[in-house]
């Protein structure tokens, strides 16, 4: 299975069915969450709205089932099983794994394509083990509820960069999902006004190798799609490059004064990669 969505992945709380048309308008895939955004006592109406915008026979749904992902509570919790219920009624086979800890957990989701979500310390040691299973097709990580469940306080130093623990986390995730030819997916965002930072961040999930970003506001959609766009100059550079590289033949050469290889290519094809969304 592969990812195919991206990459301005936007949350919509699965109790206010009246956004959910209007984050699938605006991103290029919605997230519509069972999790977090969902007070315990709403769960289960939020559930309703799920099934409730099927139509009469439930094959119809009001949401792209092919651009929309389900995020479910955590493994081994009775909402679990009851957001596993009601998703069996429903034609949504991509789900997010809330606080995804261990492989054991993506047995329960076999039929589903899976983003493990590894917001815990647990997670975050067994990402590799996660990112193996065949079911998964990307990982996430969470900053929050990571230094959450060290018993932190913050994920970001005053200067709004991440503490040293959180940059640990993102890179392992980010390393686990590449060994095994998984999605990466960059943490949200959550001081909304402060575009510029978020662009910033973007650009760096860009360059670290991060296929999409995950958005809990709509303004930050366009601003994580600026981030992924390559500029027409870098389009054309990276299409020139591939051609004297065709042309060359070889494994080495030199083009524009400069020596190239098989890393600097492939940089050039995931700019070509990232023009097509």
């Amino acid at each position: 299975m592969t990812f195919l969505m991206g990459p301005a992945l936007l949350f919509c709380p699965a109790d206010r069915p009246e956004r959910y048309q209007k984050a699938a308008e605006r991103s290029d895939a919605v997230i519509v969450d069972l999790e977090d955004a969902v007070a315990p006592a709403d769960k289960q109406r939020a559930r309703g709205a799920i099934l409730a915008q099927l139509g009469a026979t439930g094959d119809v749904p009001e949401l792209d089932p092919s651009r929309t992902i389900i995020r479910i509570n955590p493994a081994g919790t009775d909402e679990f099983e009851k957001d596993l219920h009601c998703l069996k009624h429903t034609p949504y086979r991509h789900v997010m794994l809330a606080k995804a800890e261990n492989p054991g957990q993506l047995k329960a989701l076999e039929g589903y394509s899976v983003i493990a979500l590894c917001e815990t310390a647990a997670g975050i040691l067994n990402a590799a083990a996660i990112a193996a299973e065949p079911n998964v097709v990307g990982l996430m990580w969470g900053a929050e509820d990571l230094l959450a469940s060290l018993g932190g306080t913050s994920s970001r130093n005053d200067d709004g960069g991440y503490r040293a623990v959180a940059l640990h986390a993102r890179s392992t995730v980010l390393l686990a999902a590449g060994a095994f030819g998984k999605e990466a997916i960059d943490s949200v965002y959550v001081n909304i006004p402060d575009l510029e930072g978020l662009a910033a961040e973007s650009r760096d999930a860009v360059a670290s190798g991060f296929g999409s970003k995950a958005c809990i506001h709509p303004n930050q959609v366009a601003v994580v799609r600026g981030a992924y766009a390559p500029a027409e100059s870098d389009v054309a550079a990276a299409k020139e490059l591939l051609e004297a590289a065709a042309a060359a033949g070889s494994g080495v050469f030199q083009f524009n004064g400069k020596m190239i290889d098989g890393p600097i290519l492939k940089h050039a094809e995931s700019t070509l990669r990232r023009a097509v969304h």
